[in-house]
């Protein structure tokens, strides 16, 4: 195969799990995708800030602050300041978020097992196409 049948091959499975996780957030009524991945991201039991959601993400800024607010205006997030920055806030998910978050969650959590368990290697998976990544991001920064 060459390179421009593998990156085709590449970004169109990209696009099909993208749509998968999209699909599953319609099927739950949620909205908006990127709330399904907000939701997938805080409620790894970590903080995080605004900022690195969208980096981690892809979220655009204006698209996540209006999720962001809209889920701290039904109390499920809290945002709270980060020592030295004046502007960036840390979001972390209430009782009643990480339930919410839960409820959403937990029936895509269970098909994640099952088709985890059927991937030969996962970690030198996530290894080559994590290094894959790191080389495509010269793309975006124009061919550095």
């Amino acid at each position: 195969m060459d390179e421009r049948i593998f990156f085709y091959r590449l970004g169109k499975l990209v696009y099909q799990i993208d749509g998968a996780y999209e699909g599953y957030g319609k099927n739950c009524k949620l909205g908006s995708p990127n709330l399904l991945w907000i939701l997938y991201a805080l409620n790894d039991g970590e903080r995080h800030s605004q900022k690195q959601l969208c980096a981690d993400w892809d979220i655009p800024r204006s698209t996540a602050n209006t999720i962001i607010k809209d889920l701290e205006s039904k109390q499920y997030i809290t945002l709270s300041q980060i020592k030295g920055e004046r502007r960036e806030l840390l979001v972390s998910l209430t009782e009643s978020g990480k339930k919410y978050a839960d409820g959403v969650l937990s029936d895509l959590y269970r098909r994640e097992r099952e088709i985890y368990a059927e991937i030969e290697a996962p970690e030198a998976l996530l290894d080559a196409l994590q290094n894959l990544a790191a080389k495509m991001q010269k793309i975006a920064a124009k061919g550095e």
